[in-house]
Formats: structure tokens, C-alpha cells, sequence
């Protein structure tokens, strides 16, 4: 399983995107399910608010099932409260609490995120640190 983050959802469907071909390439090698939650859509379909045509194919994309979307139950709220107090000096947004959340639940190890400030300092309970796809920005 391999967590999706906001940042390449958005490059896979915003052309002008400095990262929209590497993140396509990454896709077409990526072994395993995506998985991500509603805050990352949310944030995606935001930053893609320039154009129907870009929030079209992410929509197509997802009812496809290009990738799965994971609900957070009410204790998984409160994991994600929890942990943007921890990391409000960054600050932490919703939707990388949510995926932090996700990862605990689901003992997931590898994020898909052009955010590599951020989810390199996050520590989930599980493991020390996260395997971020690519390896480097």
C-alpha cells in the first residue's frame, strides 16, 4: 500500500505542473494499491480549482479506482487533532495528519508526496520515519 499525498494528484492532472511528468512516471512504475483520504482530495480538487477539465479527470480517476479512499473513524479525528498539535511549528495541515493517521491504522510505510519538508520530520507510532516516493526531490 502506498499513501497518496496532495502534491502528486494534483501534477498528475495539472499539465503546467514541474513535477506532472515525473509524477506520471512514478505512477506507471508504482507497485501496490493507492490509498489516501478525503482531506487530500479535498486539497486536491482545491488546487485544481483553475480548471474543470483538470478536476474532471482527477473525478475520473478516482471513480476508476485509481485510488482507494480510506475513512477516519472518530478516533482517528482525535489522533489527527492530537498530532497538529504536536507539529504546529511546521504547522501541520489536515491532510497530512489524516494521512499520518491512516499510515498508524493501516501500519503503511510509504508515502507518494512532493512534500518532502514535512513528511521527513513526521513520525508515526509505528515506524521512524517514512518511505517517501520519489526518494528525492
Amino acid at each position: 500500500m502506498i499513501l497518496m499525498d496532495t502534491g502528486p494528484l494534483v501534477a498528475f492532472f495539472d499539465r503546467s505542473d514541474a513535477w506532472h511528468h515525473k509524477c506520471l512516471d512514478i505512477l506507471k512504475e508504482v507497485k501496490g494499491p493507492l490509498v489516501s483520504v478525503w482531506p487530500v482530495l479535498t486539497e486536491a480538487f482545491y488546487l485544481l480549482s483553475f480548471s474543470w477539465q483538470a478536476q474532471a479527470a482527477l473525478w475520473n480517476f478516482l471513480i476508476r479506482g485509481g485510488v482507494r479512499i480510506d475513512h477516519l473513524d472518530n478516533d482517528c479525528l482525535k489522533r489527527c487533532r492530537d498530532l497538529m498539535q504536536k507539529y504546529r511549528d511546521l504547522p501541520m495541515d489536515m491532510a497530512d495528519a489524516a494521512l499520518c493517521v491512516l499510515a498508524e491504522a493501516t501500519k503503511a510505510t510509504t508515502v507518494f508526496t512532493l512534500d518532502h519538508k514535512d513528511f521527513r520530520v513526521y513520525q508515526p507510532a509505528h515506524i521512524s520515519r517514512f518511505e517517501l516516493i520519489p526518494d528525492r526531490i
